[in-house]
C-alpha cells in the first residue's frame, strides 16, 4: 500500500467501525391484549423474534398523541423495508379506545396494522405494562402518559428510550432500529 493509499484506508476503516452497543435495560414480560381488529394480540406470538417499538397514547387526546402517531408513522415508513420490525402503539383510555375506535385511529394515520398494531385491554394490565415493563409511569384514568418512544429487541430487552417533543430523536431511533434489526435473531 502507498504512503498516499494509507490514510485513506485508515479513514475508511475508522467510518466502517460496528456501532456501539445499545444499552439494556429491562426486559418486556409476554403479554395479551386486544388489537384493533378485535383479535386477541399475544406478544409471544406477534413480536418474539422481532424488533419493535413501543409509546402509550389515547385517541381522544388533543396534546401529544396526534404528533407522536405522525412520528411513529415517519419512523415505520422509514425501516418499511426491514421486515422483523413491528410498531405497538398501547391505549390509556381502555374504557373509552375500544377495537373499533382503535381501527379508526389506525385508519386516520394510514397504518399498516401488519406492522402497527394499537392495543387495548383491562386498565389494569395496562397500568403494570406500562409501569413495571415500560417504566412509564400510571395507567390511572388520568390519561397522563409519557410522550416517549422505547425500542425494544427481539429478545425483548428495551434497549431505547426516545423523545418525541421534537424531531431530534427520531433519526437516532431509525439508526438504533436499523442497528437492531441487522443483529442475528435470537
Amino acid at each position: 500500500m502507498t504512503r498516499r493509499a494509507l490514510p485513506a484506508f485508515l479513514f475508511l476503516a475508522a467510518c466502517s467501525r460496528p456501532p456501539e452497543p445499545l444499552p439494556r435495560y429491562q426486559t418486556i414480560p409476554g403479554f395479551t391484549l386486544t388489537a384493533e381488529d378485535g383479535r386477541a394480540f399475544a406478544s409471544e406470538r406477534e413480536l418474539r423474534g422481532k424488533v419493535w417499538v413501543a409509546d402509550f397514547f389515547y385517541t381522544t387526546c388533543n396534546g401529544p398523541c396526534p404528533r407522536m402517531s405522525r412520528l411513529m408513522k415517519t419512523v415505520a415508513g422509514a425501516t418499511n423495508g426491514l421486515p422483523n420490525v413491528r410498531y405497538v402503539s398501547f391505549t390509556v383510555d381502555p374504557e373509552h379506545d375500544t377495537p373499533p375506535q382503535l381501527a379508526a385511529y389506525a385508519r386516520r394515520y394510514a397504518a399498516n396494522t401488519r406492522r402497527w398494531s394499537f392495543l387495548t385491554g383491562p386498565r389494569e394490565q395496562l397500568h403494570a405494562l406500562k409501569r413495571e415493563a415500560f417504566t412509564l409511569g400510571d395507567v390511572d384514568g388520568s390519561l397522563n402518559h409519557s410522550t416517549r418512544f422505547v425500542l425494544v429487541d427481539a429478545r425483548g430487552v428495551v434497549r431505547g428510550f426516545y423523545g418525541t417533543a421534537d424531531d431530534g430523536d427520531v433519526p437516532k431511533l431509525i439508526a438504533d432500529i436499523q442497528q437492531l434489526a441487522s443483529e442475528p435473531a435470537p
